[in-house]
Order: C-alpha cells, then sequence, then structure tokens
C-alpha cells in the first residue's frame, strides 16, 4: 500500500510553482500573494498532507490532474496510448478522448493489416 503523506519531489514542487505563476489570480511576481501580502505560502509546500490555499485547490490545481490526484489521494491510473497519469474513473484505459480515438485507429489500421495478409496468403496457396 502507497504512503499517503509524503515529501514532494522537486519535479512536483516546480509544477506547483509554475501552476501559481502562470494559473493563480492572487499571485503577483512583485508582491506575492495579494491577500496575504506576503510571499506566495504554495512555494514553500514540502509535504502531500500540507495545508493548501484555498484558491489554488479550487481553481488553480484542477489544471493538472496529477497534483490534483496527489493531493486528493485518488488513485491513479497510466493511459495506455501516451503515458499520462489520470485520476482512475471506472473502467477507462485512456486519459483522453482524442487518446481513446488515436489508439481506436490504430487498432483499426493493425486488424485491416493482419487480415490483408491473411487474405494475400490464402491467394498464394491456391
Amino acid at each position: 500500500m502507497e504512503k499517503t503523506n509524503r515529501e514532494l519531489t522537486a519535479g512536483e514542487k516546480s509544477r506547483i510553482k509554475k501552476l501559481v505563476k502562470a494559473n493563480c489570480a492572487n499571485y503577483d511576481s512583485e508582491y506575492g500573494c495579494l491577500p496575504l501580502d506576503c510571499d506566495c505560502y504554495m512555494f514553500g509546500i514540502c509535504y502531500t498532507n500540507s495545508g493548501l490555499c484555498k484558491y489554488f485547490r479550487d481553481c488553480v490545481m484542477p489544471l493538472d490532474t496529477e497534483l490534483e490526484a496527489l493531493f486528493n489521494h485518488v488513485p491513479t491510473s497510466v493511459c495506455k496510448q501516451c503515458g499520462r497519469k489520470f485520476p482512475a474513473a471506472g473502467k477507462r484505459s485512456y486519459c483522453s478522448e482524442s487518446c481513446a480515438e488515436q489508439a481506436r485507429r490504430e487498432q483499426t489500421a493493425a486488424r485491416v493489416r493482419k487480415h490483408r495478409g491473411k487474405s494475400k496468403d490464402s491467394r498464394s496457396d491456391e
């Protein structure tokens, strides 16, 4: 069983910082967190059980599904097509409709290729 509370990796911390800088309406590069009038405390988060800024949790974090799953302790699955992690919901195998469509096309092409190979073999036997 996976530990639910652990220290964040450097990559996860940098993803949080990028999300805040790019998408947080309360963050200003010159002043930091505007409502608190101090540096954004999301930059100092070190553990998955840390308290999160309410605005970050509700509005910014859903933009990165892997981070959201990490902090909400949601089980994740790996997309069979692109390899990205996504929140497990039912029997889904793909993270998005575009990945599912691409996989369907590849499977159809492989099936048709196999069928053509069989029909060529049966013609050469005659």
